[in-house]
């Protein structure tokens, strides 16, 4: 989406607003708002936001999330996950959940009212990233508990106008452009495209994807007119994730094993299409956006057996995925308040077919023989589900500036969810000793209101120097994820929710050259959604996230910024009683902490970036003890995670060596949800040698 020249756009702000950072010097007092909203100064705003400026993710030549969002603090976004070796599994507040946070790409949510659609997400041609903490803002609904990633590409008519090309380790390739087209008249426009070839450790986990995105923009009558269309292909061959055996990893298989059918595969074809229209009135900024995507998944892969005895259920999955986005809004300015008040609609229906083969083969553990493609085997089992998602919503916004130390911002929004699930299974023998049917319909509609209050104060001023002290409450539901699994789960379950508390302080130092935040925060989930003894899944769990978070960034020269964050988290069940298959009984883990959620995190960085000659960014990211079990009796030691660039510089040109892990770690990173006490493994090493042109030479 357009916006006026030299700003930046930080759209997953409470109020959708905009931060920006001169090249030499840090300020939190200029700011814009996305799409023409109404100008908001983001120091006073009451929230935590982290921003990371395209020219950082170019600098570190950052293509997933893992890399893109490493000096964000309290984040992690490890690689792959049960979506592929294309996805990742971001977690905020030390909650690991793969559906928990909002994924937003220029306005749109991104996997809409199912999943983040990861696996899709354009990380080139990106002009800045925004990562706001906590629950979304009442203009993105019932869609984000702990945090909200907004993607935002420079508008129709800029780009980064620079093009690449990398080749890696394992036989990988990767090459994207990105430039601004000639206009014509009113019209401008910009097109981008990527594509890479991926191999892994694994010899047989495979990547390879493509990518193109236009974006157009009219001047029409007194506002504008913008088009984007997003096509995105994607074929995976997923890995095999690692079976906890006791109280750590087994040593049984090989960690760079692949028991997956010989046809394993994770594709997916997407096609999006958004329409946008601003224009002026005298009651203020006027603008409607509209989103079409449809999308196409075949999933083919298998299983082990957690007691290791080598045998794996297979699954050959076919799904359909239709997400479509409406939002329209009037935002007006009446001194001393602005308000936002607007209207949105979510739509999505996901169709799926599943051919399971339960205990299909049986392959020896130390990954030696390539099991047979799933065509050759035996189906035992036939799942179907159908689901429509309706979400519907009408908000206001509020922000009151009673003089220029205190702004009070509020907003509430009413929710309308409706669910309508089919689902089906058809088993036969052997995996039960006779055929067995059964076909089940469920819906379910949820009106509630969301709210969030926030109040800011600067307490003091000095030239470009300044400290904010914020505080804020959000009271947050969301409808229950579907991820479109292998079982059965013909429930239509009720809305988790949670509320948040956070209370900070914000600033300016060092004549502008430093700025940091430092942040406390308690949430409470309840109604989460966990599995029974039985297989099947039901709300009854609570959490509560505890932590302190810290963020800085210091601009030494307009070459050269270093940055640092360190964050603490206590996350833990407060009410679960967890089913032990091991012991057959239910066990209390109320009390213990969230599997995977490590108390430490802490990341440093420094990127030396001249426009002539050497360059180099070097990122060490720190996590810390975790345990991977509920019980907490599997605990899993810290492990740093140490990636780098080296360039130079010369006329239109750069050339590169960069590395990422580059310790070469392979701690378990994420749980699968499909694979009983699996996990998948940090990626090992990789190693490039890029080459790039930009337009600009500088």
């Amino acid at each position: 989406m357009s916006a006026p020249t030299g700003h930046c756009q930080l759209a997953a702000g409470l109020l959708g607003l905009s931060l920006c950072t001169a090249p030499a010097a840090a300020t939190l007092s200029e700011i814009t708002i996305t799409a023409t909203r109404i100008p908001e100064p983001v120091d006073q705003v009451p929230a935590s936001v982290s921003t990371v400026s395209g020219q950082d993710l170019l600098a570190r030549d950052s293509w997933d999330m893992a890399s893109a969002l490493s000096l964000v603090s309290g984040v992690e976004a490890p690689a792959g996950g049960d979506a592929g070796p294309s996805s990742a599994v971001p977690s905020f507040w030390g909650l690991h959940e793969f559906d928990a946070f909002l994924l937003v790409m220029d306005q749109v949510p991104w996997g809409g009212a199912f999943n983040p659609a990861i696996t899709t997400l354009n990380l080139n041609d990106v002009e800045r990233i925004e990562v706001l903490k906590g629950a979304g803002p009442v203009m993105y609904g019932a869609t984000s508990f702990v945090g909200v990633v907004h993607v935002l590409h420079y508008p129709a008519g800029e780009a980064s106008d620079e093009a690449s090309a990398a080749l890696g380790t394992y036989g990988s390739a990767r090459a994207a452009a990105a430039f601004a087209l000639p206009r014509g008249g009113n019209y401008r426009q910009s097109f981008a495209a990527d594509g890479e070839s991926l191999g892994f450790a694994d010899g047989r986990e495979k990547v390879s994807d493509g990518r193109l995105l236009y974006r157009g923009a009219l001047d029409l009558g007194t506002g504008e007119l913008r088009v984007d269309a997003n096509l995105s292909i994607v074929r995976d061959v997923p890995p095999s994730p690692v079976i906890r055996e006791g109280a750590a990893l087994t040593t049984l298989t090989p960690i760079n094993a692949n028991f997956n059918p010989a046809d394993a595969a994770l594709d997916e074809d997407k096609y999006q299409l958004a329409l946008a229209y601003t224009r002026p009135t005298p009651w203020g900024t006027w603008e409607t956006l509209a989103s079409f995507s449809r999308s196409h998944v075949d999933d083919v892969r298998a299983f082990l057996h957690p007691d290791l005895s080598g045998d794996a259920d297979t699954q050959n999955q076919n799904r359909t995925l239709l997400d479509d986005y409406f939002d329209t809004h009037l935002a007006s300015e009446l001194e001393p308040v602005s308000l936002v008040v607007g209207a949105d609609l979510l739509y999505g229906y996901g169709r799926q077919v599943t051919l399971n083969g339960n205990s299909a083969y049986t392959v020896p553990l130390d990954g030696s023989v390539v099991p047979p493609p799933t065509t050759e085997l035996a189906v035992n089992e036939l799942g179907f589900v159908a689901d429509k998602r309706l979400f519907a919503g009408q908000y206001v916004q509020l922000d009151w500036k009673p003089d220029a130390r205190w702004d009070l911002l509020v907003g509430v929004r009413l929710n309308e969810t409706r669910e309508d699930k089919l689902a089906s299974d058809l088993t036969l023998p052997p995996f039960t000793p006779t055929r067995q049917y059964d076909a089940q319909s469920a819906s379910r509609n949820v009106t509630r209101p969301t709210q969030t209050v926030g109040v800011s104060y600067r307490a003091w001023r000095a030239g470009r120097d300044e400290l904010v002290a914020y505080a804020d409450f959000r009271n947050a539901f969301k409808p229950s994820a579907l991820d479109f699994g292998p079982d059965y789960q013909p429930a239509v379950l009720l809305p988790e929710t949670a509320r948040s508390y956070e209370a900070g302080l914000k600033g300016v130092a060092a004549d502008g050259r430093l700025s940091w935040q430092a942040e406390a925060f308690r949430l409470d989930f309840t109604n989460l959604v966990v599995p029974t003894g039985s297989g099947f899944l039901t709300n009854a769990a609570g959490e509560r996230l505890d932590g302190l978070e810290l963020e800085a960034r210091y601009t030494v020269s307009a070459d050269l910024a270093i940055a640092a964050n360190y964050s603490w988290h206590d996350a833990y069940f407060t009410q679960y009683r967890f089913f032990d298959g091991n012991l057959g009984a239910n066990v209390d883990v109320a009390g213990r902490d969230l599997p995977l959620s490590p108390r430490q995190l802490a990341t440093a960085g420094a990127l030396y970036r001249p426009p002539r000659g050497f360059g180099a960014t070097l990122v060490l990211a720190y996590v810390g003890r975790r345990y991977l079990d509920e019980e907490n009796t599997a605990p899993v030691g810290g492990y740093t995670r140490v990636d780098a660039t080296l360039g130079y510089r010369f006329g239109h040109c750069e050339i590169a060596l960069e590395g990422t892990n580059l310790t070469n770690q392979r701690p378990p990173v994420s749980a699968s949800e499909f694979g009983s006490e699996s996990f998948y493994l940090l990626n090992a090493r990789a190693l490039w040698l890029r080459l790039t042109y930009r337009k600009s030479g500088v």
